[in-house]
């Protein structure tokens, strides 16, 4: 075999998505695979589905990833894509992480 396994394979316990998700084809998939779907119902949309509750408070943690994204994205090196191969990529990631971790510790707000 060549595979390597590292750690234990496993799924998320939720999917946080916005409404542009919310189609009965993403939430069936979801819930078949075991996945609970967190995804606010389009105007348009009836709620009489009542098994599907939608919990506020794990949707509000969305918005950490989002800030993440959001700030990786005025790195210019990485928003444009500069690095083509996939290592040097990730090197950059890992590069702004640290400028970001290094700005604020050491930043005079504190």
């Amino acid at each position: 075999m060549n595979r390597v396994r590292i750690g234990r394979c496993t799924r998320p316990e939720a999917l946080a998505g916005d409404k542009g998700y919310s189609f009965t084809a993403i939430r069936d998939w979801l819930r078949g695979h075991a996945i609970k779907a967190v995804i606010p119902r389009r105007k348009d949309q009836h709620p009489d589905d009542r098994r599907q509750r939608f919990d506020r408070k794990l949707y509000r943690r969305r918005s950490v990833i989002e800030q993440c994204v959001c700030w990786l994205k005025e790195c210019r090196r990485l928003s444009t894509r500069f690095e083509k191969l996939a290592v040097n990529f990730i090197a950059m990631i890992h590069l702004a992480f640290i400028e970001r971790y290094l700005r604020v510790a050491f930043s005079d707000r504190t």
